[in-house]
């Protein structure tokens, strides 16, 4: 069998945690406070000018996105400007925060796995599927009979 690859240092494994789905009265009360600050967090530690990062929204929605609008999604304060999920997607592709995502989806008891996080799993998946068939498969050899009497090699 073969052996388990080390994680990456801060990668946590896919099946190390059962995600808990919020229920009940009021499980997902101050979701917009934590939103914002999830939004104040990616802006504060982007090294770019909230300009540029709303600018580049604005490219990749097609649509007029401003630093003012930017401030607004990053105060907690300001419950009348929330940002849209649509928004907060192109905020996560142009800064490339998907630790951000994961975060904040996973308080919902989901878990995000990228394009190269997909494969690792669909590898893991054949390792397992290839390590079984080769079980059976001496197990079929040693209860096969040699046909016609000969000796099986």
């Amino acid at each position: 069998m073969a052996r388990k690859r080390a994680a990456h240092p801060g990668q946590a494994d896919l099946f190390d945690v059962v995600p808990v789905v919020p229920t009940g009265p009021a499980a997902l009360a101050g979701s917009r406070h934590q939103t914002a600050h999830a939004v104040a967090q990616v802006l504060k530690e982007d090294p770019r000018p909230r300009e540029v990062i709303a600018a580049e929204m604005s490219v990749l929605m097609d649509e007029e996105i401003s630093k003012a609008m930017l401030d607004a999604y990053a105060s907690p304060a300001r419950d009348g400007h929330n940002i849209s999920w649509d928004r907060m997607k192109a905020l996560i592709v142009v800064t490339g925060r998907i630790d951000i995502l994961r975060r904040e989806i996973a308080t919902i008891g989901v878990t995000v796995v990228d394009g190269n996080g997909l494969m690792l799993a669909e590898l893991g998946h054949i390792d397992r599927e290839m390590e079984m068939l080769k079980q059976r498969r001496r197990t079929i050899q040693a209860l096969a009979q040699p046909i016609g009497g000969e000796k099986r090699k």
